[in-house]
């Protein structure tokens, strides 16, 4: 035999006594069972991490849910405000007109008095004229001629004071 075969036969028995005695102290079952630790252990982190997700999901559910809730009420408020708004400038709008109505009636109310009270001055003055008049024709004793001119004249005063 030659060198090379010698070294490949001596290669060959050393393999087979290091495959033996891994064998025999029971590498590959350690290997295994360290592999199958290993494998259990990626799948309870990746069972956990799945359980995670869920629970973030769900969250992230309810808060969605609880800020969809959060805007419908802020839009309900606000569109109660714009109501009470609304009715606010109509009762506003209402009063004022109310108001302004019952100005308007105690002016008017006002100029048919003083229309009144210079009608009645007028006619106070007419008779003032009048009887004026007379004591002025009871006093001179004019003749009937003279006292029936000075009536027409009296009652023409009159008459223009009236209007």
């Amino acid at each position: 035999m030659d060198a090379t075969s010698l070294a490949t036969v001596w290669a060959t028995i050393s393999l087979f006594i290091l495959l033996g005695a891994m064998i025999y102290l029971k590498v590959p079952g350690t290997l295994a069972k360290s592999l199958d630790t290993r494998a259990d252990k990626i799948r309870s982190e990746l069972d956990e991490a799945r359980k995670l997700r869920e629970e973030a999901q769900a969250l992230l559910a309810e808060y969605q849910k609880k800020r969809k809730e959060a805007e419908k009420e802020a839009a309900d408020i606000v569109e109660a405000a714009k109501r009470e708004a609304k009715a606010f400038a109509e009762e506003a709008h209402k009063k004022t007109e109310d108001y302004v109505s019952r100005r308007t009636a105690v002016a008017e109310q006002k100029i048919g008095q003083a229309e009144r009270e210079a009608i009645a001055e007028v006619r106070a003055s007419a008779v003032d004229l009048a009887v004026e008049a007379a004591r002025t024709v009871l006093a001179g004793k004019v003749d009937a001629k003279a006292a029936a001119d000075l009536f027409k004249t009296s009652l023409q005063d009159v008459k223009s004071k009236l209007n």
